[in-house]
């Protein structure tokens, strides 16, 4: 048997972080994911689907993902049921997620909520932070120094013969 969900979508809200009474993190957060098709007045619809991470994962959630951000959540789907504020059984579908990717980069979306200097999500780099541009362009510097650029073909002859003994071939 098999249960996988990967989605795409954005956070409808900022996520919401709790602990266990055993001081557990979890996060959850609804997803709004396009449909692929449009209705009949021709308009794209969304699902909005909640979703809820673990540990540390959770915790990395609350703090770099918030109301817009664009997300990829890789989980399963679960059902579960309890007794709501009324006293009627409330029955839940949620997807919980083994894995969050932050899919753009904090700066993005700031809007009302101020980012962290030099964060860059996902591996991109932080347009806006001169600090953090200066840093990658020192790293990239370094980087280079023992490597051949990717435009430059090292096996190019510049139209001189190639000189290769018998020895050195496998055939």
């Amino acid at each position: 048997m098999m249960n996988r969900v990967v989605l795409v979508g954005r956070l409808t809200k900022d996520p919401e972080l709790k602990y266990t009474p055993s001081g557990v993190a979890v996060a959850s957060f609804t997803l709004a994911v396009n449909r692929s098709f449009t209705n009949q007045s021709g308009e794209r619809e969304a699902d909005f689907i909640n979703c809820v991470v673990w540990r540390r994962p959770a915790e990395n959630v609350a703090n770099f993902l918030k109301k817009g951000s664009l997300a990829g959540v890789d989980g399963r789907i679960q059902t579960r049921n309890f007794e709501g504020q009324d006293g009627r059984r409330v029955f839940m579908t949620e997807v919980v997620a083994e894995s969050v990717q932050f899919l753009e980069p904090r700066s993005a979306n700031q809007g009302d909520r101020g980012g962290s200097p030099g964060y860059s999500g996902g591996g991109q780099r932080d347009q806006g932070n001169p600090y953090s541009q200066n840093q990658n362009q020192q790293r990239n510097n370094n980087n280079n120094n023992n490597y051949t650029r990717v435009d430059e073909d090292p096996f190019a002859n510049d139209g001189q013969p190639i000189d290769i003994s018998d020895d050195d071939l496998p055939f």
